[in-house]
C-alpha cells in the first residue's frame, strides 16, 4: 500500500508550528507553484513521490501552503478511497480456500481503510475551517492541530491494515 507517503507528506508540510508555516525560507524563492511544491516536497521522508503527486496540482496550489495542504489532503483522500475500494473488491472476488488469515485480513483492511477515509474527511473538514474563527495564533494552531490528529489517526489506521498482512503467506491475496 502506498498511502503512507501521502499520509507523511500532509502531516509533515502542513502541520508545522506556525512559525515555521508562518515565515518561509528566506532564502528560497518559488517562482511558481511547482517550484513551491519540490521545496516542501523536500521536506518529507518520500519527496519524489511527495512531488509526483502533488505537481500536477501546481496552478491550484501556487504558493499558497493552506492550498497545498488542502490538496495534498484531498490527494490522501482520493488515493485512499480507491484503495479501500480495490481491497473491497479484491476481498469479494478471491477465494481464499481454507485459508482465512487473507480473507481476514482484507476484511481488517478495508475496515481501516474505511475509517481511514473518514479520518481524512475530518481533517478536510477542519482545514475548511482554518481560520474561520479569525486570524488568532491561538485558534489557528488548535486548528491545525485537528487536522494533524486526523492525519494522523488515518495513518494508524493504514498502518494497521498493513500490519494485518505479516502473518499473511505471499501469493494468497
Amino acid at each position: 500500500l502506498l498511502l503512507l507517503p501521502f499520509f507523511l507528506t500532509t502531516l509533515l508540510l502542513y502541520c508545522q508550528p506556525i512559525s515555521t508555516v508562518a515565515s518561509p525560507d528566506p532564502t528560497f524563492s518559488p517562482s511558481n507553484g511547482t517550484d513551491y511544491i519540490r521545496s516542501g516536497c523536500g521536506a518529507t521522508l518520500y519527496p519524489e513521490i511527495c512531488y509526483a503527486s502533488l505537481s500536477r496540482y501546481a496552478s491550484a496550489v501556487q504558493n499558497s501552503p493552506g492550498r497545498l495542504a488542502r490538496v495534498a489532503i484531498k490527494v490522501s483522500l482520493l488515493r485512499t478511497s480507491h484503495m479501500a475500494a480495490y481491497v473491497s473488491n479484491l476481498s469479494r472476488q478471491s477465494d481464499f480456500g481454507a485459508d482465512n488469515r487473507a480473507a481476514a485480513a482484507l476484511h481488517d483492511c478495508f475496515s481501516n481503510l474505511g475509517d481511514a477515509v473518514d479520518e481524512i474527511r475530518g481533517s478536510l473538514k477542519q482545514m475548511r475551517q482554518v481560520g474561520a474563527a479569525g486570524p488568532s495564533t491561538e485558534s489557528f494552531q488548535f486548528q491545525m492541530g485537528n487536522v494533524q490528529t486526523w492525519m494522523s489517526a488515518a495513518l494508524t489506521d493504514e498502518d494497521t491494515c498493513t500490519d494485518g498482512f505479516e502473518d499473511v503467506g505471499d501469493g494468497e491475496v
